[in-house]
C-alpha cells in the first residue's frame, strides 16, 4: 500500500498523537509539548479548577507563564491578579515565568521555547503566532487549558489545510501587516474556517522571523486554528540566537501532492499599504482609497505591531520629523528586550525625538487595559491586530489599523497618510 501524503499540519499532529498518519476530520488525542498561559486567562482561571481536583501541573518544565495583560498594575484589582499569578507560578514550581518582560507571543519565541514540529497550546486567541516557527500552536479557553495542565494532553479534530501562497518582493513601505490586512479583506474574518492556514511562496521565504510572526499571529483574524510556516534556516538561526535548539524538524514540509481544501495566490509586488476602517480588520483596502480621517492618537504596540523591526519601520518615517500638533503617538515595545535593543540601535531616539510617548511593554491599550485607551468619540490608527468596537476604549471611539509605517506617517500628518511619500522623501 502506498503511504498517504500529508500536509505539514497533518505531519505535526500525527507525531503528537503517536500515529504514522492522520486524516482531516479525525479526532485524535495529542501529547502537548508546551503550554503557555498569561495573567489574564491563566492562573486566576485554572487555579480553582486544579484545587478542586486536588492536582498540580503535569510537568512544570513544559509550562510557560507570562504576565503581560495587567502590567504594570494600574489599580488594586490588577495588582491582585499579578500577585496571584506570581504566587501560583511559585507554588507550581514554574521555572519559565516571565513577569512583566513583554507580550507572551513575543516572549515565548524570544526566549527560545519554540521549534519546528512542536504541538503547543496557548491560553490566548493569538497563540497561532507559534506557527511561524513551524510549530502547531493554537489557542484554547481556560477549561481546556486546565485539562492540558493536569494531563499534558488534549484532543484535536484534524483540520484541512488552506494554502496562502505569496510570491514577489514587497515594495518599500509595505510589510507583513499589509499582507494580512489584504488577506482579511479578501478572505473575510471566517475565511480560515478554524482550519490550518499554511503560508508559502518566495515572499514568505524572504521574510524575517518577526514578519513571519505577524502573518501567523493574524491567522486568528482569518478565523483559522493556526497559521503555519515550514521551518527553514531563517527559523533555525532565530532559534539558535534565542538560545534554543531548532531540533530535527527543520526543513520538514507538507508533501507537495498532499490534499488541501483550497489554495489562494497573491502578488506581493502589487500590494499597496493597507488601512482597515472601523470596526473590522476585514474593512481593509489600499491607503490610496482610505478616507484620510483626522486622528487624535496613533498607537504602535501589541504582539503584531511592536517588535524590533516594527519599531524600526516607524523610526524610518519619523526620523527628523515631528508628530502633528493635536495628535499623540504612543509606542509600547512588545518586550523589555526589544526596548533595550531599540535603545541601543538608536530606534528609540528617533521615535521619542519625533514626540512619541514611550509606554511599558505589555498588551496595554490593544486589549483595553491601562495607558493609551481611547475616550468617547476619539479616532486612532493602530498597529494592533484588531479594531473591534470598544476594544481600545470607549465604544464610540474609532480605530483604524495599519502597519507601523502607516501609523507613523499618519502621526506626522495628523490624519491617515501614505508612508511611501515619507520614505521617498528620505531617499531623495
Amino acid at each position: 500500500m502506498t503511504a498517504r501524503t500529508l500536509t505539514l499540519a497533518e505531519k505535526i499532529i500525527a507525531r503528537a498523537s503517536g500515529r504514522e498518519a492522520v486524516r482531516p476530520g479525525e479526532i485524535v488525542t495529542c501529547k502537548v509539548d508546551l503550554a503557555m498561559i498569561h495573567d489574564s486567562g491563566g492562573p486566576r482561571r485554572v487555579k480553582p479548577v486544579l484545587e478542586r481536583l486536588g492536582v498540580g501541573v503535569w510537568d512544570p518544565k513544559r509550562v510557560v507563564v507570562v504576565s503581560d495583560h495587567y502590567v504594570p498594575a494600574f489599580d488594586a484589582e490588577s495588582a491582585a491578579i499579578l500577585k496571584l499569578t506570581r504566587e501560583w507560578a511559585r507554588d507550581q514550581q514554574i521555572e519559565n515565568f516571565y513577569d512583566q518582560q513583554g507580550i507572551c507571543h513575543v516572549v515565548l519565541p524570544e526566549r527560545g521555547h519554540l521549534r519546528p514540529g512542536m504541538f503547543v497550546v496557548g491560553g490566548d486567541s493569538h497563540s497561532p503566532t507559534g506557527g511561524a516557527f513551524g510549530a502547531y500552536m493554537f489557542g484554547v479557553g481556560a477549561t481546556d487549558m486546565a485539562g492540558v495542565l493536569v494531563t499534558g494532553e488534549t484532543w484535536i479534530r484534524v483540520p484541512e489545510t488552506i494554502r496562502l501562497q505569496w510570491d514577489g518582493a514587497l515594495p518599500d513601505g509595505v510589510s507583513a501587516k499589509d499582507m494580512m490586512l489584504k488577506l482579511c479583506a479578501t478572505l473575510g474574518m471566517d475565511g480560515g474556517d478554524y482550519q490550518a492556514v499554511e503560508y508559502s511562496g518566495t515572499t514568505i521565504a524572504a521574510l524575517a522571523m518577526t514578519e513571519r510572526m505577524t502573518l501567523s499571529n493574524m491567522a486568528a483574524e482569518l478565523g483559522a486554528q493556526t497559521g503555519l510556516i515550514a521551518g527553514d534556516e531563517t527559523t533555525a538561526d532565530y532559534i539558535r540566537q534565542a538560545g534554543g535548539d531548532p531540533g530535527a524538524f527543520v526543513g520538514v514540509q507538507g508533501d507537495a501532492d498532499a490534499a488541501c481544501r483550497v489554495e489562494h495566490r497573491f502578488d506581493a509586488a502589487a500590494l499597496d499599504p493597507q488601512v482597515a476602517a472601523p470596526h473590522s480588520p476585514a474593512n481593509s483596502g489600499s491607503v490610496l482609497d482610505a478616507d484620510k480621517a483626522r486622528i487624535d492618537q496613533a498607537y504602535i504596540g501589541a504582539c503584531t505591531g511592536a517588535k524590533l523591526n516594527d519599531l524600526q519601520m516607524a523610526a524610518r518615517v519619523l526620523k527628523g520629523r515631528k508628530v502633528a500638533s493635536g495628535t499623540r503617538l504612543f509606542v509600547a515595545p512588545a518586550s523589555t528586550r526589544i526596548t533595550a535593543q531599540a535603545a541601543a540601535d538608536g530606534t528609540l531616539a528617533a521615535l521619542t525625538g519625533a514626540g512619541a510617548i514611550l509606554l511599558p511593554s505589555g498588551c496595554g491599550a490593544c486589549a483595553g487595559y491601562g495607558a493609551g485607551v481611547l475616550a468617547e468619540g476619539e479616532v486612532c490608527i493602530s498597529s494592533t491586530a484588531r479594531n473591534f468596537k470598544g476594544r481600545m476604549g470607549a465604544k464610540s471611539s474609532q480605530v483604524y489599523l495599519g502597519s507601523p509605517y502607516t501609523v507613523a506617517a499618519s502621526a506626522v500628518m495628523g490624519r491617515i497618510a501614505d508612508p511611501r511619500d515619507f520614505l521617498a522623501e528620505g531617499a531623495a
